[in-house]
This record gives structure tokens, C-alpha cells and sequence, in this order.
């Protein structure tokens, strides 16, 4: 099959692959689109020691697995567990100590004609949701990760900060609440597409030092993180979505005088996801700019790391 190869941080497009065979309890499906995301250009810049196929924002259709599935479109949870271990007995899989991670962690992703995952990662697609929207449900349930972990009050004044990928959905997702929101970038264009939502934006001027009581930091850079934290009232609450390729500095003894709580998060629920993009309360297609067939792969991955570049979809049905 073909494929895009990760390997020692270079992209190499391969036709010499073999389809995977799925052991017991896993499917086979047929990769229809695949996005990119930060996540993947972290990887190939060696954030994580990585050698395979990545990608895990996808679509697709099964074409073997249990019959309850075969031949309908899905998404699928990228962490594939194991079931037994202490994270996955506490009902917690995403942690689990001996999982997988679709094109992540020692599983082949997306970026191909194939992939292969256990049945119960696999979501089915709404009938009326179109194979590009369906493809942004792994990155809205990231979003939706921190209303899991915390209940953010609607009188509570909220900053996300970044305008890419990641921080757009997380800023739609966060409005739903009714929270006094402020997303902030760089780029005119992008905060254009928020504010069409009705969210308030700005650039990094427009943000009130100790003036929040929560903050998403979504740019992956140290700037990004200083005025995410900056921003905080005392006993604020500072959501760390961004994956770093590099070591980040921090003040720890303000954090302690602050009593500032300080949260990781990363994969999230795929059901309400789907929810929401089935009922059209938030928006992707605006951010699609620029399709790929996978024999132009690289090409797509290069127009990714283009500065301001926002979401780039591989298309394997052209």
C-alpha cells in the first residue's frame, strides 16, 4: 500500500508497504482523509523518537472488523490499551501503561491506504456529516478534554491563547459554555473567523495581567506560555494543550505563591465530538486550507509547516 514513512525526522512517500493484518479484536479500515496537525510537525522536528506512518486525525471505512461496522465510515480514539493494567481497570485507557498511540506510539497511522485498530476505538460517522467535517472529530474532542477537567463557570473570565489549528476549536468549544471568553493570536485572518462566531479576540496587548481565572496555552512556545500564565488571578487554572520539541522554563515559585493549578490535557471524548459537529455548533469548514491526494503527501505536509498555514487535509479517494 502506500504510505507516508517517518523516519530519523524525514518524510519519505513508499508504494512497498504491506496492508496491515489486524490480529483478533482489532479492524482493518480504509484510510478516506487524514489531517495534519501540530502533533505529526512536532514529531517530524523529533519531539518523539518516532519510526512509521503517522497521523491520527482521520476518517474512514472498515473492511473487516465486526459486522455492526463493516462498510460504514468511522473515526477512531487514537489510544489503542491494553485492558488490564491499572489505568485501563480504573476506567482511564488514554494512560494506559502498555498502550499504543496511533501514529504516535509504536501503532502505523494515518498518512496511508490503511490502518488497522481495536473495534472498540471506533466511533461510526453520522449520516449528513461530510468525511472533511467527520475529520476534525479527534482535535474537537481534544478540545473538549478540558470541560472534563474543569467545570468552567460562565461567570468565570476565560484566555485562549493561539489562533492555529487547536486553538480555534478550543475557542468554539469554550464559547458553548457562556464564559466571558478572549482568544488572542497573531494573525488578523484567523481571529476573523472567531470573532465571526461571536468570540471576542485580540492580540497579546489586549490581555490583563492577573486579570483570568482560567487559561489554555495552544501555541507550543515559550511567549505562548509566559502569557498564559501571566494572565492568571491567584489560584487560576493554567491548560496545557501544546506538545513542546523543546525544554520550557518556568517560574515554579510563582506557581506556589499563586497556588496556580497547572493541567496537562490532551485526548478527549469522540461521541459529544461528533455531537457537536453533527448539530453544527462548530464550525470546520473555514478552517480547511488545502487538500492533497496522498501521492502529494510531502507536498501537503510542507504547505502544514508553512507559517499561519491552518488545517491540511490528505485526501486518499483523489
Amino acid at each position: 500500500m502506500r504510505a507516508i514513512w517517518l523516519e530519523n525526522q524525514q518524510l519519505q512517500l513508499r508504494t512497498d508497504l504491506p496492508t496491515p493484518a489486524p490480529p483478533p479484536g482489532e479492524t482493518l479500515v480504509r484510510v478516506l482523509r487524514a489531517g495534519i496537525c501540530n502533533t505529526d510537525l512536532e514529531l517530524l522536528r523529533g519531539y518523539y523518537p518516532y519510526r512509521g506512518i503517522p497521523g491520527h486525525e482521520f476518517v474512514g471505512v472498515v473492511e473487516r472488523g465486526p459486522e455492526n461496522l463493516l462498510g460504514r465510515r468511522v473515526v477512531g480514539e487514537i489510544n489503542a490499551a491494553c485492558g488490564e493494567c491499572r489505568f485501563c481497570r480504573r476506567g482511564q485507557p488514554t494512560h494506559c501503561e502498555n498502550r499504543t498511540v496511533l501514529g504516535i506510539v509504536n501503532r502505523d497511522g494515518a498518512f496511508a491506504d490503511y490502518l488497522a485498530l481495536p473495534a472498540e476505538n471506533l466511533h461510526p460517522v453520522p449520516e449528513g456529516l461530510s468525511t472533511d467535517e467527520a475529520t476534525f472529530t479527534e482535535p474537537i474532542a481534544a478540545a473538549l478534554e478540558i470541560q472534563r477537567q474543569v467545570s468552567v463557570s460562565p461567570d468565570w473570565r476565560v484566555l485562549v491563547v493561539g489562533d492555529g489549528k487547536l486553538g480555534q476549536l478550543i475557542a468554539q468549544t469554550l464559547a458553548l459554555t457562556g464564559c466571558d471568553l478572549l482568544a488572542v493570536g497573531r494573525h488578523r485572518e484567523k481571529l476573523e473567523l472567531l470573532e465571526n462566531r461571536g468570540i471576542k479576540t485580540g492580540f497579546a496587548d489586549a490581555v490583563a495581567d492577573r486579570g483570568f481565572d482560567l487559561a489554555v496555552e495552544c501555541t507550543g512556545n515559550p511567549d505562548g506560555f509566559a502569557l498564559a500564565r501571566r494572565s492568571l488571578r491567584s489560584r487560576g487554572i493554567l491548560v496545557l494543550k501544546s506538545t513542546y520539541a523543546g525544554a520550557l522554563t518556568i517560574d515554579a515559585s510563582s506557581l506556589v505563591v499563586d497556588e496556580i493549578t497547572l493541567l496537562g490535557s490532551r485526548c478527549g471524548p469522540f461521541a459529544p465530538a461528533l455531537e457537536l459537529l453533527a448539530e453544527h455548533r462548530v464550525d470546520v469548514e473555514p478552517l480547511i486550507q488545502a487538500k492533497y491526494p496522498l501521492d502529494r503527501g510531502l507536498e501537503a505536509f510542507d504547505r502544514a509547516r508553512q507559517r499561519g498555514t491552518l488545517k491540511v487535509l490528505v485526501d486518499m479517494e483523489i
